[in-house]
């Protein structure tokens, strides 16, 4: 796009200005041609608000381009825009047409208003072998504009069937020509066009209920194409005459029957608009106001009339229909089916009484049907006639019921035969006789009888029971249950024998090595009536299952017996399994013997040491002799006899077999405790070892020890003693050394040159350390717990450095003088491995004491020491000066301690 803007020198300055850069001909002047203008115009259209390209001419690019325009109706151009290539101008006047821009020669109309119609030239001064040449270009523009959106206009929204309806489709602007079409969607149908309506009018004459919906119309042009919203024709007609009907439905010769005890709803719809109002009559009683009528439950007393009133109040008309509606019930349950055995034959009975109307029975079979009678009804069947699994169907129809009530009977003979079993009661008083033949149809008949085939009580169907007494000889008696059936030939019976049980013993004499698991097996042989099966421990008790290590295992006949875990002292003895029933019982014994593993070999301690804190103890030992094992056992208890500490008490099980030592913990350090190792081999434990108690590991004099060294044995007192001696004598000799140099801190060499002036021995002198500082050596159990703590700076010569370290070393072992190098002073504490640098906070020194402010202008100085019994006690000991002046104040954030 060549750019724009406006020029401050006069149009004819513009287009005269390419002509001094034209070539010269020979006799030095510019020649000037002008070519005929093409008089043929080009067509173009565009779209109201839209945009249009007007391009001038083809060819190489001009030096001049201007445009022009003539409104239609107009002979007079008007200027538009003007552009050298380089500078264009675009008249004040051309925004009538749009938003007008040039384009190289092209001109560009957006926003392209009405105003745009009519022709356009556009002059072009192009330079061509030394002359001048001008081209003209014709274009002819047409703006259309799109059809607006349309609106449909009944000229009766609400009339009356019969009368005349015009609909019109308006529209407000739009390029001519313009066609319309209509579309019609009733209230419950599918949207349809009418294509036999084209123009701009819908007449409808007469209207009827059919025209009734929404109506729209669409309007086109060249440029667009756009649809109304739907308008509404209501048609007001009726009502007609009601049509009834009833849920559920049923048909009679008078009306409508409906079943009692259903829910039935009769309901009235009379074609209207708007719709009707209906009110029901019932024997010419108003019942209900509405369209439909529900009887929640029907019964005998609703049978009548019905009336439906349908009146539509637009138009004030009215109409009626009336029905008759009748309750059937049907009878009471379901048909009743049953076969009944004859002599020679089977007879069916069916029967269902009662209901309005009767119903009306029917029996069908697998050969046929059978006859129909109302209520009850009969059918008799031949044996020969009736096959095995013949089912025989009696249907029982009523108008009252959606399906027939139907009962089945299928004839069959019992599956297999007769089974008998005997059981007694408690008590063993009585034997009962039981046989039962389940299934069938009809059901079979059974009856028991004796040995000598006599009849024992009555005839009873699908089970026959019998008493006998058991003081009666019936051991050997044999009876008999004979079962009958239609269809089985000849008659099935079973027959029971009654004895006394019999008991087998799957081995004599078990054994089992101690631990391990013992089973013992006993089966049933016989017996009838049935037989309790248990077993009898050594002491002649039931054996039951518990915590004792016994399992019982019935398998059918059988029941074994399971010793968990067999130990001799509480399982080995003789075992019985016992039959018992009403008619007597039966015994077998079993020997069970539980043996013992081999002793293993013999245990030595050859190493029993205390450890850290006294807390644990490293025990190691030795294996003599021959023999296997499986572990160790490690027992301890207080070597000083007391009551309740005599008693052994395991250290550590579990040991493999290749172990010789185990670290054991969990001490008291108040106890003194004694120790023995013992081999296992399985259950089986060797002879004790030796009781040793443990001793202290020889330590070095600077190695440290977490607690004081254990209390000398007897055997050494004067060795013990004299040591004893020395370490008083050496500590009073290192507390005066110390008090020495705190008095006199001149007398200690120092590689600071120009120390402040020395405070008084007496004075003591606080140490300002920050609050968080603090709280962390409270935490970390450093001033104020039971752990001594020592303060060593990196100038102190390293003589007494290492003379400090040493005798602190021998002296106390749980505490540590730390040169932390040369980065200054640092804190440390056994327990807590990590230094606590104190750089800026401590004066210069050997030793430090810890000033702790009291109350007031009182404060007090700790040495915490520490005894034997771990008991800590405060007090008033300088250990040493320190040279160099303090602040009279406490920085910031830093309190004394």
């Amino acid at each position: 796009m060549v750019r724009q803007r406006a020029l401050h020198k006069p149009l004819s300055l513009l287009l005269l200005t390419p002509l001094c850069l034209l070539h010269r001909g020979a006799s030095g002047q510019p020649h000037l041609t002008r070519r005929a203008p093409d008089e043929e115009a080009t067509a173009i259209q565009g779209v109201r608000g839209g945009s249009v390209e007007l391009a001038c001419g083809s060819g190489p690019a001009p030096l001049v381009v201007f445009w022009s325009f003539t409104p239609l109706g107009s002979l007079i151009p008007r200027p538009v825009a003007v552009t050298n290539g380089a500078e264009s101008k675009v008249e004040a006047g051309a925004s009538a047409l749009g938003a007008v821009s040039l384009w190289n020669s092209s001109l560009v109309l957006q926003e392209l208003q009405e105003g745009a119609r009519g022709h356009f030239l556009c002059q072009a001064l192009h330079a061509a072998g030394g002359q001048l040449h001008t081209t003209y270009s014709y274009l002819t523009l047409a703006v259309l504009v799109p059809v607006s959106k349309p609106q449909v206009r009944l000229s009766d929204p609400s009339p009356v069937e019969g009368t005349s309806v015009v609909a019109t489709c308006a529209v407000r602007e739009g390029t001519e020509p313009v066609t319309f079409a209509w579309r019609h969607q009733a209230p419950r149908g599918p949207e349809e066009d009418l294509v036999e309506v084209t123009g701009q009018l819908l007449q409808l004459d007469p209207v009827n209920r059919t025209h009734l919906g929404w109506y729209a119309c669409s309007a086109r042009n060249a440029v667009n194409r756009l649809s109304s919203d739907g308008n509404f024709l209501d048609v007001v007609y009726g009502p007609d005459n009601p049509v009834i009907t009833v849920e559920p439905l049923g048909l009679t010769e008078e009306g409508f029957w409906a079943g009692e005890g259903e829910e039935v709803t009769l309901s009235c719809r009379a074609a209207s608009n708007p719709p009707c109002h209906y009110v029901w009559l019932r024997d010419h009683t108003q019942v209900q106001v509405g369209p439909a009528y529900t009887i929640a439950s029907a019964s005998r007393a609703h049978t009548g009339l019905y009336t439906c009133l349908a009146h539509n109040s637009r138009l004030d008309t009215h109409s009626q229909t009336t029905v008759r509606l009748t309750i059937y019930y049907p009878p009471e349950g379901q048909p009743s089916c049953s076969a009944l055995p004859t002599l020679g034959a089977v007879t069916l009975v069916c029967a269902w009484q009662g209901g309005l109307p009767a119903a009306r029975l029917r029996w069908e079979g697998p050969r046929g049907t059978g006859p129909a009678a109302l209520s009850n009804i009969t059918w008799s069947r031949g044996t020969t006639q009736l096959p095995n699994g013949g089912v025989f169907t009696c249907a029982g129809e009523h108008p009252a019921l959606a399906l027939p009530a139907l009962c089945r009977i299928t004839l069959w003979e019992p599956l297999r035969s007769p089974i008998c079993w005997t059981t007694a009661t408690v008590g063993d008083q009585f034997i009962m006789l039981s046989c039962e033949w389940p299934g069938g149809e009809p059901r079979a008949m059974l009856s028991w009888l004796d040995g000598q085939q006599q009849p024992l009580g009555t005839t009873s169907p699908s089970l026959a029971i019998h008493l006998l007494h058991t003081q009666d000889d019936l051991a050997g008696r044999e009876f008999t249950c004979r079962g009958s059936h239609p269809l089985r030939v000849p008659d099935p019976h079973c027959r029971l024998l009654l004895e006394a049980p019999q008991v087998a013993v799957a081995k004599p004499q078990v054994s089992v090595l101690e631990g391990g698991e013992a089973w013992l097996g006993c089966a049933l042989l016989g017996g009838t009536p049935p037989v309790q099966l248990l077993w009898l421990g050594p002491q002649r008790q039931q054996v039951e299952a518990g915590p004792s290590g016994f399992m019982l295992h019935p398998e059918g006949a059988q029941l074994h017996l399971s010793i968990q875990e067999a130990d001799p002292a509480r399982h080995r003895g003789a075992y019985q399994c016992v039959a018992r029933n009403a008619l007597g019982n039966s015994s077998r014994s079993v020997l069970l013997e539980v043996l013992r593993y081999p002793a293993p070999p013999n245990v030595t301690i050859s190493r029993l040491t205390y450890g850290r804190h006294r807390r644990e103890v490293q025990l190691q030992w030795a294996v003599r002799g021959p023999g296997n094992l499986t572990g160790f056992l490690v027992q301890r208890r207080a070597s000083v006899p007391s009551p309740g500490a005599g008693a052994w008490e395991t250290a550590a099980s579990d040991i493999e077999p290749e172990s010789r030592g185990r670290r054991l913990g969990g001490l008291d350090p108040g106890v003194r405790y004694a120790f023995r190792v013992l081999a296992l081999n399985h259950h089986t434990a060797g002879h004790p070892s030796e009781v040793k108690i443990p001793v202290v590991a020889p330590k070095p004099c600077n190695q440290r020890s977490p607690l004081p060294a254990d209390p000398p044995f007897s055997a050494y007192p004067a060795v013990l003693g004299a040591a004893g001696t020395g370490v008083v004598v050496a500590t009073v000799a290192s507390l005066l050394v110390f008090q020495y140099a705190a008095r006199h801190p001149g007398t200690v060499p120092s590689v600071h040159p120009g120390s402040n002036p020395q405070p008084q021995p007496s004075e003591a002198i606080p140490i300002y350390a920050p609050e968080s500082l603090i709280q962390g050596l409270r935490r970390k159990g450093g001033l104020l717990s039971k752990d001594l703590w020592w303060i060593a700076q990196v100038n102190t010569p390293s003589s007494f450095l290492f003379f400090l370290q040493a005798l602190v070393g021998c002296l106390f072992p749980w505490s540590k003088v730390i040169n932390t190098g040369s980065r200054g002073k640092a804190l440390r504490n056994r327990q807590d491995k990590a230094a606590m640098p104190l750089e800026d906070l401590l004066p210069r020194g050997v030793l430090t004491q810890l000033v702790e402010p009291g109350g007031g202008r009182m404060r007090k100085t700790h040495n915490w020491r520490r005894d034997q019994a771990g008991v800590r006690g405060p007090g008033r000991m300088v250990l040493g000066t320190v040279p160099g002046a303090l602040p009279s104040k406490p920085a910031a954030g830093a309190r004394s301690l």
